[in-house]
């Protein structure tokens, strides 16, 4: 790596430049591959002739004359559209627009597959939700396949929400060698404050209001096209986008359906086309994905108290790219990140108010001014993140960039870094007899940060709710919730855990979670260690715990102990062993396969 710039944050550089020393070997063998595949010049020149005339038999006239030669960049489109799911309903008017953008910038646009979307909101509970973790790498592959025929010169990737956004990048990391950018779709209109919602749900789980009212709450809080507008993962995928450069500037939470944001889509089109190798600056996906982009993901993360998942996801991402990113990276950098929003479950406002006050041009802007990003890394629209402290603005039918706000418009939801909400990044990293978890505390009351208390052993979330629901969690306790790490049963999210451990929480009781599953975006105000690794499954401490020992859970000093004796014990078994059902059977190779949380929880050995 080169000199250090004397504006970024010494704990920034030396985590940057312990991560580059660490990933050397495997950094060096992934851009050889990519430069190789760059030397080798467009992939579909050296196509045979019967292999381009099925790549462009459906094409028109003008397109088949187009890509029967090798002066005219084609751009894939691989999209996770479909119209259940809100987040990915607007993406299905998104080809037109890019197609005819590419045609007039002197291209060639062809959607070049799909990918499957499932939504966690649905799953929540359910068992199509042990399929949700591995839907990641399932979304990489189906990725791969849609780029495998050797047809185009970038890529554009559709997607929003949960798993999608790091499968369509893990995927498309291996073919580094193309530009790509992404195209967000944008949030929702704020419905119901999601702070009402949450007390609806508290209700509902006290047994205060029925189902018809807490459906009622659900349908005005989630209730059009675009993604819901709480701060969990499917808005952190599209934040640590912008911050990575893979967004236009200011393009994450714009609207669905605006005419702005039908143009940042087909400017979106247009600037991949001129990073191709066929345009005027080439900017290939896997040499703008360094160890400065993925620092600035984390930093971006830890500075908007975002999801727990992406200690899962950014960990695969980073290492789809050769680059070997770790825990305690995330909790060096959290160290010294202040936390500078408050949005729900972190606060009440939502990413819609996030957006209006100052949103991402100012978010990136303050963090630049303290050195806590790498300002001199390549994006979608040239080198160097000043750009993307601007926001966008229509000018007849295209956007143009004006300068970005100085300050913010609500300090209640968005700080400089000079007074922020948090000295720190609110996400902390524990270890101790029990394994490795990740705790966030960001929405969680100081007084809370420390819990000890006799530990309560579940199976899963559905034992501990019909234990609230039968008046047995009295007292303190912690709550131990194992085999539901990714070997067990693809690490399903535990968001049925949050209402009742809350309403217990805030009846005086002293109450904390730990687990080997996820809560993701969800964490709130109890104090919960997720994805301890080693899993129960795979033999991990969690496994010799039983109901009584005293367990510890200290955020302040990042310890997880139990205060008792485990060796000798016999490893528990889990009560419900069936992973038959909802497709749950297709999954098993993944189970098989997968890795630690600690390493991503993935599938591919990278």
């Amino acid at each position: 790596m080169s000199e250090r710039h004397p504006d970024v944050h010494p704990v920034v550089d030396e985590v940057t430049r312990r991560l580059a020393e660490r990933s050397a070997p495997t950094r060096s063998a992934y851009l050889e591959r990519i430069r190789e595949a760059v030397r080798r010049g467009p992939a579909r020149t050296s196509l045979g002739c019967a292999n381009l005339a099925h790549g462009f038999a459906a094409c028109g006239v003008g397109d088949k004359l187009a890509l029967s030669g090798d002066v005219t960049p084609n751009v894939a489109i691989v999209s996770a559209y479909n119209d259940m799911l809100s987040a990915h309903q607007p993406l299905g008017a998104y080809p037109e627009i890019i197609k005819a953008a590419v045609s007039e910038a002197g291209g060639v646009a062809q959607f070049a597959g799909g990918v499957p979307a499932m939504c966690d909101g649905i799953t929540q509970g359910r068992e199509g939700m042990e399929l949700s973790l591995f839907s990641r790498d399932v979304i990489a592959m189906a990725t791969a396949v849609a780029l495998s025929h050797d047809m185009f010169d970038g890529a554009l990737m559709l997607g929003v929400c949960d798993k999608i956004v790091p499968g369509l990048l893990i995927g498309a990391l291996s073919f580094g060698h193309l530009p790509v950018a992404f195209v967000p779709a944008g949030p929702m209109p704020s419905g119901l404050p999601n702070k009402e919602k949450a007390r609806v749900r508290q209700r509902f789980a006290a047994g205060e209001v029925g189902r018809t009212e807490l459906l009622q709450a659900e349908s005005a809080a989630y209730h059009a096209p675009g993604t819901c507008t709480f701060y969990g993962t499917a808005n952190s995928n599209q934040v640590l986008m912008e911050v990575m450069g893979l967004h236009l500037p200011g393009a994450t939470f714009e609207q669905p359906g605006s005419p702005l944001r039908d143009a940042l889509t087909a400017e979106t089109a247009r600037r991949v086309l001129g990073n191709t190798a066929l345009g005027e600056d080439h900017v290939p996906l896997g040499e703008q994905i360094d160890e400065r982009a993925i620092v600035n993901a984390v930093v971006a993360l830890l500075a908007t108290g975002g999801s727990t998942n992406h200690t899962l996801h950014l960990v695969a991402i980073a290492r789809a790219a050769g680059i070997h990113l770790t825990w305690d990276d995330f909790a060096d950098l959290s160290a010294v990140v202040p936390l500078l929003t408050r949005m729900y479950p972190n606060g009440a406002a939502d990413v819609n108010r996030f957006h209006e006050v100052g949103g991402m041009a100012f978010l990136i802007s303050t963090l630049l001014d303290a050195g806590l990003l790498h300002e001199d890394v390549r994006t979608l629209v040239g080198r160097g993140l000043d750009r993307y402290r601007r926001v966008p603005r229509l000018e007849g039918s295209a956007p143009v960039w004006t300068e970005g706000p100085k300050k913010s418009a609500d300090t209640t939801v968005l700080r400089g870094v000079e007074e922020p909400f948090a000295p720190d990044g609110g996400l902390r990293m524990l270890s101790g007899n029990l394994g490795r978890a990740v705790v966030k505390v960001s929405a969680v009351a100081t007084e809370r940060h420390v819990v000890e208390a006799p530990a309560r052993v579940f199976g899963d979330q559905a034992e501990l709710q019909e234990a609230f629901a039968a008046g047995e969690l009295t007292g303190d306790f912690v709550a131990v919730v194992r085999f539901q790490g990714p070997r067990a049963n693809g690490m399903p999210e535990l968001h049925k855990l949050t209402p009742p451990l809350a309403v217990l929480q805030d009846r005086g009781q002293k109450v904390a979670l730990v687990t080997d599953g996820r809560m993701s975006g969800a964490s709130g105000k109890v104090p919960a260690a997720i994805h301890v690794s080693p899993e129960a499954e795979a033999g991990g401490p969690l496994a010799r715990v039983r109901d009584g020992d005293i367990v510890r859970l200290d955020a302040n000093r990042g310890t997880l102990e139990v205060l008792a004796d485990l060796d000798g014990r016999e490893d528990a078994r889990p009560s419900v062993s069936s992973a038959a059902g909802t497709g749950r059977e297709l999954f098993s190779v993944l189970r098989g396969a997968v890795g630690p949380a600690e390493a991503g929880a993935g599938v591919f050995g990278l």
